[in-house]
């Protein structure tokens, strides 16, 4: 008979077999149920993706969709999506007061010297502050920087770090003998920069433009009609316009580009004969507009005079040895403003910053050896060359340059707008022919036949280009306010067509001028213009043209900023120019 300790051990592993039997049930259950809930959870996570692609998805479409026809990877796509991020508030600014104010903003000079030597550097700390005079703790403020000295009109760009906190760094190369300050400004706050992004995503018809219609109307008068016109995006804002039968639509075969008129109520599409600027619309808030105010201010800081003593042994130290003669150029000693980069100018060159420096208002490049041209070497550059100049009014300013700077080369009147052209100047002694025409809509120019508008890809496919041929071009102030995909697909079929040019002749010189500074509106930008100026860098960094980078030298400049540069910086840019033109 079992003895009653082991009736109760029977009794234990029996309740402990029933309370194990429950357990495993119950877990089998909940494991039932976890299994059922990722399942659903999973079902949605893949509904929404559906929904709304991942990053790498939407830019795998984007690509294929938008880029693919131009051989654009999705590396290079990344690398243009780097290339113009720029860091947002990480907060909602429910008020004005919360934005950087140039007031407070301050900046000082680290560790500063009693001396420095030539081509040592300078570090500076800007420290950004709101209205209140509290420390900012995000970045995004486009801040730009100088070193110069007035009595020899000198000056160098400084080149801008966000660290992301609400402070900046700056670095400076020292280039030249002699004293120098600092100069900060705040081109926009961070927060006017969204006010800048926000309106060139949902705003961009508030430059528009006019159409002008002509045609024969009854008893042999003529029927004229202005409509409204502008570049053809269905976001944007550009939509506003209409759809369906509520326009006139011009598709360029060549660059799939569509300019759109409203339809005119009594002629036909076909009787658009002119195109002009409009007009502007500006749509900022109230507080937009308190915030748009904060835009090219001074900021406060050490005024300290820097003095620059020639470096030891002719050497040049720092940065201007570890980063320009890494990239491209080879460097002598710093005994004077003389050459510094031996390297002849060659297409594909990086532009560094600093890219040179002014002094005596003549500058010096950091990019190639560059000379400065006279009358007679001019000539001698440009004997027997066809030049084909296509852009903006700030390459028109090279036109004009070269027919006053060229005696025997002379202007021709083709009695078209002399705002689009085209312009004609030769000179038949030197077998020179120099040409200069808009860059084709959108273009904010006077009335002007719509005829005489050409895109620049449809005049380089035209070109049959060799040896004597020299193909210079801009793309950018009248683009600011578009959508930077549209600018960037502009660009690309442009550089489609360069890469066709130098395919058949592969000796034919190419050169591109950047956006230079100016602009300080909500309708221009120089924001605008820098984010233009690094899509053509992305572009065009591995074709082999030359890049003329014209932003350091407006920007450091002592003369009064302006969208077309005074004739210093003119005569300079071109002296870059006749470089690219003619290294030897």
């Amino acid at each position: 008979m079992p003895s009653k300790n082991n009736m109760d051990i029977q009794s234990q592993l029996q309740h402990f077999h029933r309370e194990r039997s429950c357990l495993q049930k119950r877990f089998i259950g909940l494991c039932l149920l976890v299994v059922m809930c990722f399942l659903v959870v999973l079902s949605y996570v893949g509904n929404e993706r559906k929904k709304r692609p991942s990053p790498s998805e939407e830019s795998q479409t984007l690509i294929s969709s938008f880029y693919s026809e131009f051989g654009i990877s999705l590396d290079a796509y990344s690398r243009l999506q780097q290339a113009v991020y720029w860091p947002e508030p990480d907060r909602s600014i429910t008020n004005v007061s919360m934005s950087t104010s140039s007031a407070h903003t301050t900046f000082i000079i680290e560790n500063l010297k009693e001396s420095y030597q030539t081509g040592e550097e300078l570090f500076v700390t800007v420290h950004a502050k709101d209205f209140d005079n509290t420390s900012k703790s995000y970045g995004g403020d486009f801040f730009q920087a100088k070193l110069f000295w007035s009595e020899t009109k000198a000056s160098v760009f400084g080149e801008v770090v966000d660290l992301l906190n609400g402070s900046y760094s700056v670095r400076f190369l020292l280039p030249w003998v002699g004293e120098a300050q600092v100069a900060v400004r705040l081109i926009h706050s961070s927060e006017a920069v969204q006010v800048l992004k926000h309106h060139r995503d949902t705003d961009s018809d508030r430059v528009y433009f006019n159409g002008s219609y002509e045609g024969p109307g009854p008893d042999k008068t003529r029927l004229r009609e202005t409509v409204t016109c502008n570049v053809k995006w269905d976001k944007n804002g550009l939509e506003r316009m209409g759809t369906g039968d509520c326009c006139c639509e011009y598709n360029d075969p060549r660059t799939q580009e569509t300019w759109r008129c409203q339809r005119p109520k009594s002629l036909p599409c076909s009787a658009l004969v002119y195109h002009s600027m409009g007009g502007y619309r500006n749509h900022l808030t109230n507080k937009e507009k308190m915030l748009m105010r904060q835009t090219n201010k001074g900021i406060n800081g050490d005024e300290s005079i820097i003095k620059i003593v020639h470096s030891h042994g002719n050497q040049i130290t720092g940065m201007l040895v570890n980063s320009l003669t890494q990239r491209n150029s080879r460097l002598l000693g710093c005994r004077d403003a003389g050459k510094y980069v031996t390297e002849k100018c060659r297409p594909g060159l990086h532009t560094p910053v600093p890219a040179g420096f002014y002094l005596n208002d003549v500058w010096t490049s950091f990019v190639c050896s560059t000379r400065h041209f006279t009358t007679q070497t001019t000539t001698a550059c440009l004997k027997d060359k066809h030049i084909y100049m296509m852009g903006d009014s700030t390459m028109r300013q090279w036109f004009e340059f070269f027919v006053k700077a060229v005696p025997t080369l002379k202007k021709m009147n083709l009695h078209v707008q002399y705002q689009s052209g085209p312009l004609i100047a030769v000179d038949v002694e030197n077998n020179i022919d120099l040409h200069w025409r808009a860059h084709g809509v959108p273009l904010r120019t006077l009335k002007t036949a719509v005829a005489d508008l050409h895109y620049i890809s449809n005049e380089i496919d035209d070109q049959a280009g060799g040896p004597h041929t020299v193909f210079i071009f801009n793309l950018g102030p009248h683009f600011t306010t578009y959508p930077l995909d549209f600018y960037t697909h502009r660009v690309l079929r442009i550089r489609k067509a360069v890469l066709a040019l130098l395919q058949r002749a592969p000796d034919t010189t190419v050169i591109i001028k950047t956006v230079n500074t100016g602009y300080k509106d909500i309708f221009g930008s120089d924001w605008y213009s820098l984010q233009l100026n690094r899509v053509l860098h992305w572009a065009f960094q591995d074709v082999g043209v030359y890049i003329l980078d014209v932003w350091q030298m407006t920007a450091c400049h002592y003369s009064e900023e302006n969208i077309h540069p005074g004739p210093v910086i003119i005569k300079n840019e071109i002296d870059i120019l006749l470089s690219f033109i003619c290294p030897d």
